[in-house]
């Protein structure tokens, strides 16, 4: 693959052009995040009627409920745009990781696990909430965080 990166002229407008044969899974994930502005690093979040830029680092998880995505911080709910899956997608590769069919915790802020009975666990976060880690997600949990059986 060749990649050719070139300076506007003044007054030009920047540019990205794809050519390529076959558009993949890859390619188009980067296209779309093109697209939104998103990157790993921040993130666009709703409150009340604005728009804040927020580090991703200090997103503790984030929710799905009624249609409706919440990111949480320390101190602050905000409401997100993305689907879960999206924002599954947009932080993958990070410390990020899916815990249930609607939540994706940052393990950065995990302060203690405790196994629950039927194979769930309680994520105790740094600012003292719990959540709750289906067990059909605990395996993922446990490689990534490389916690043998």
């Amino acid at each position: 693959m060749k990649i050719t990166i070139e300076t506007p002229g003044p007054g030009e407008e920047d540019e990205i052009i794809i050519r390529m044969a076959e558009l993949n899974d890859e390619i188009l994930k980067t296209i779309r995040r093109l697209k939104d502005g998103a990157s790993k690093d921040n993130m666009a979040v709703y409150a009340d009627e604005t728009i804040q830029m927020i580090p991703t680092r200090e997103i503790l998880y984030f929710d799905a409920t009624d249609n409706h995505v919440f990111a949480y911080t320390k101190d602050n709910c905000f409401e997100t745009r993305k689907k879960l899956f999206e924002i599954e997608e947009l932080l993958s590769g990070s410390s990020f990781l899916r815990i249930s069919k609607n939540a994706i915790v940052n393990l950065k802020h995990i302060d203690r696990l405790s196994p629950e009975f039927n194979g769930r666990f309680i994520a105790s976060l740094k600012n003292g909430e719990d959540i709750i880690i289906s067990r059909g997600y605990v395996p993922e949990l446990k490689k990534k965080l490389g916690i043998k059986k």
